[in-house]
């Protein structure tokens, strides 16, 4: 059984980029399978593309290539490649920082560089602006294929030189039982947002399900939220409409809303100037 092909992208379904990556996979070979993981990633935004493939990546089989592109420096000097994760899957992307999470949290076994001159769909070579539909679609086909084999993608570079991103695991800082960090992710779209504290680093500083949080946000320095929370395993614990401390499925702690939308009702966005604490 030939492997699947699981795309991501920022591109969007408002127009025709995906269903011609799609076309391009089917010309290669008609038998292959094309599954979405999302085309919503924030647009230029590597780190959400790197966060949302590691959310996904360990739960598909054995030698399913996953094609990521968050791309916004297509066809300047920075590589295409793929990489051989240790757990067997395979990952086709430009090497801008999209692998920061896998390499950390699975592990690359092998990185290659896509041979443009064997790997790109024939009639392209005079186009730099779309290597997902060209090189990395047209390379992940051959591979799911068998058209190629993994030494046919290209030359193999030291897997030390993969691009990764440090901010991408900059996590809170605890003492004396107060977290303080930043909001690492908005992507939740239920308008949750994640903070860079991890579930077990939170019980590990004295927090327990059911103990009242006080959380303060704040934006360059601005407060914008200043209340007690309840830090509960799930919304179910806390009525409509209050705001809720939880563990998420990747394993971090999330602020929320029970049927509501945190990010939007405060405005808040990912990144160093949106600080937190909580405390007692």
């Amino acid at each position: 059984m030939k492997p699947s092909i699981v795309w991501q992208t920022d591109f969007g379904l408002k127009w025709g980029a995906v269903a011609s990556m799609r076309g391009v996979c089917k010309q290669v070979d008609p038998e292959l399978e094309c599954y979405d993981l999302t085309h919503e990633i924030p647009q230029y935004n590597i780190l959400a593309g790197s966060r949302e493939l590691i959310y996904v990546e360990p739960f598909w089989p054995k030698g399913t290539i996953f094609v990521s592109v968050v791309d916004p420096g297509v066809g300047t000097s920075r590589r295409a490649c793929v990489a051989l994760l240790k757990d067997g899957n395979y990952v086709v992307t430009p090497d801008n920082g999209s692998l920061t999470h896998v390499a950390h949290e699975v592990g690359i076994r092998e990185v290659r560089e896509i041979d443009e001159t064997v790997n790109r769909y024939p009639g392209t070579e005079g186009i730099s602006v779309f290597h997902g539909r060209d090189l990395f679609a047209y390379t992940a086909a051959r591979l799911a294929s068998g058209i190629i084999d993994f030494e046919g993608v290209g030359p193999r570079y030291p897997v030390e030189e993969v691009v990764l991103l440090p901010e991408a695991y900059e996590m809170a800082v605890i003492k004396d039982g107060v977290v303080s960090g930043f909001v690492s992710s908005v992507s939740d779209p239920f308008g949750s947002i994640a903070l860079n504290v991890a579930s077990d680093a939170f019980k590990e500083a004295g927090f327990a399900y059911g103990d009242k949080v006080h959380v303060v946000l704040k934006n360059k320095g601005e407060t914008y939220y200043d209340d007690f929370v309840a830090y509960e395993k799930s919304f179910g614990f806390v009525e409509v409409g209050d705001a809720i401390l939880f563990d998420s499925s990747s394993n971090v702690i999330e602020l929320g809303i029970n049927q509501g939308n945190f990010k939007e009702t405060f405005h808040v966005c990912e990144g160093s100037d949106y600080g937190y604490t909580l405390s007692k």
